[in-house]
Formats: C-alpha cells, sequence, structure tokens
C-alpha cells in the first residue's frame, strides 16, 4: 500500500522542485544566452530585448568567424593539444599510479611523500618561463603537452582506485608468469574505466579551456590555441570597439554584425566540442568521482 504523505512533506517537495528548476534555468541561461546572441544579427542584438529567442535569426556570426583562418588553425592545435594531452596524461599516470600502489614497492613511502611535497612550492611565473625557454618550449607545440603530463591531484585518484582492486589478482596473474606490463594493462587498466574516463574528462577540459600558457608562455602566434586566440580576440574587441550601431560605415553598411555577436560565435565554437563529448563520459563520470567516497 501507497504510504500517504505529510502536508509538510508536500510542501517541502513543492519547494524542492521550484529551488533546483531556478537553480537548473539560473546555471543553463547563461549557455544560452551566449547561443541565441551568437544566432541573432549583432546590429538587432546590440539594442536590447533579446532574451529567450533569436529575434533575426543569421548565421553570418559564424559564417564571418569561419572566415578568419586563425579559427581553423586554432582549433586543429587546441584537438591536437587535448588529444595527445589525454593519452599520454592518462598513460604516465597509469604507470606512477600502477607503480606506487604495489604494497611491496620499495621505497613506496619516499617516492609518494616526494611526489606531495613538490606539489606545495612553486617558484612562480618567472623561474617557470626561464625554464620553458632553457627547454626550448616557448616556441613549440609540445609546450601544451610535456608540463602538462603529471598531476598530484590525477595520481592520487588513479592510484587510490588501483589499490581498492584486490591484490589477489596481481599475485594470481604473476602465478601465471604475467608481467607487470601484462597486469597492467590487461587487468588494472580494463579494471578501471570509471575513473579513467573520470580523469579523461578533467584532463581534456583542462587543455581544450587553458588560455593561460599560449597567452603568457608561447612566442609563436601562428601556435595559439583556440582558448588563447579567443581571449586575444575579445581583448582586441573590447580595446577597439570599432563597430558601433547606428555608425555604418561603406565598409559595414553591408554587414550584420557587430563585434559583440562575433565574441558571442567565437565563444560557441569553443564551448560546443566539450558539450558534445561530456554526455558520453557522464555516465562514467559519476562513478569516478566517487572514488574513495564509500568504503565497504
Amino acid at each position: 500500500m501507497k504510504i500517504k504523505e505529510s502536508k509538510s512533506r508536500k510542501i517541502f517537495m513543492v519547494c524542492n522542485y521550484i529551488f533546483l528548476a531556478l537553480f537548473g534555468f539560473i546555471s543553463l541561461y547563461p549557455f544560452w544566452y551566449v547561443l541565441i546572441a551568437s544566432l541573432n544579427t549583432g546590429r538587432d542584438f546590440a539594442k536590447g530585448g533579446v532574451f529567450f529567442w533569436p529575434r533575426v535569426f543569421t548565421l553570418e556570426n559564424f559564417a564571418h568567424a569561419f572566415k578568419d583562418s586563425r579559427i581553423f588553425d586554432s582549433l586543429s592545435i587546441s584537438v591536437a593539444r587535448t588529444l595527445l594531452g589525454v593519452v599520454l596524461g592518462l598513460f604516465f599516470t597509469a604507470l606512477i599510479a600502477y607503480a606506487l600502489s604495489v604494497k611491496t614497492l620499495p621505497g613506496k613511502t619516499f617516492f609518494t611523500f616526494f611526489f606531495y611535497f613538490t606539489t606545495i612550492f612553486g617558484g612562480g611565473m618567472i623561474p617557470y618561463y626561464m625554464l620553458l625557454r632553457d627547454m626550448g618550449l616557448t616556441k613549440s607545440f609540445l609546450l601544451y603537452v610535456i608540463p602538462a603530463i603529471y598531476s598530484f591531484f590525477n595520481f592520487l585518484l588513479l592510484r587510490t582506485y588501483f589499490d581498492n582492486i584486490p591484490s589477489e589478482l596481481r599475485e594470481s596473474a604473476q602465478i601465471d608468469g604475467a608481467g607487470e606490463t601484462r597486469i597492467l594493462f590487461g587487468i588494472f587498466i580494463p579494471l578501471s574505466k570509471p575513473i579513467l574516463a573520470t580523469l579523461a574528462l578533467f584532463i581534456g577540459v583542462g587543455h581544450w579551456n587553458d588560455w593561460f600558457t599560449g597567452a603568457y608562455y608561447q612566442s609563436r602566434t601562428a601556435l595559439y590555441p583556440a582558448a588563447t586566440l579567443l581571449q586575444r580576440l575579445l581583448s582586441e574587441a573590447t580595446a577597439s570597439s570599432t563597430i558601433k550601431v547606428g555608425q555604418e560605415t561603406s565598409l559595414t553598411a553591408m554587414t550584420t554584425y557587430t563585434s559583440q555577436s562575433l565574441q558571442m560565435a567565437f565563444v560557441m565554437l569553443l564551448t560546443m566540442p566539450i558539450v558534445v563529448v561530456y554526455p558520453f563520459l557522464q555516465k562514467y563520470y559519476v562513478k569516478g568521482v566517487m572514488i574513495g567516497s564509500v568504503k565497504g
């Protein structure tokens, strides 16, 4: 029999649904606002009053954005650094995490403390830049890959997951003659899909959204990733403000876009790849972020 809910319970549920609906709306509306701004003519959008639907629909903002050759170059760099960064990051993190998850490893405590201790202190931007320059990375694509291969946080998550895998599996594999490489890639990696997918999402989003490295450490503008190019374009548009509503020139009279509408289009181009990929990793992400929260 269905238990009848009390009046206070019903009031709580209604308030809860209202709160969650408002919270969801507040979280999603900024993204929706940028989307409708990118699909609305810039001159019409600048007049105001466009909040939920494009008033004058157009694709000219995206068409003009794709005319800039830098967009394709920067997107290709972002895609390459993200894919390479995820693969190498997971590979080396898995090697370190597996080694330090072996209870019989000599010096395990020392190495764990060493990895943790080095995360506490940093030399600052200038010494870090000098180090990258001396390594020849300030004019190389590898600037985006090599320094970001290792993360103590990612290592800690993966090692914790490896620790929860029964040690009997490793011992039985050793009895059957399997080496450490076979055990890692044949047993531990297949059993660690949730945490690996979570780390792949962390690493991928970090690489894709990173504009700071390119803006301050990359000397070649041709190697700017999409996030850095977007940051530069937004800064230039904000500083110049050359296109204004009501001030048409012979060059702008035939166009409907503005610097603001182009900014919105650039933001959408940078955001959509992550939005598309995230649903495919969500089912693993929920499991991965729960690592270490429940013990039984």
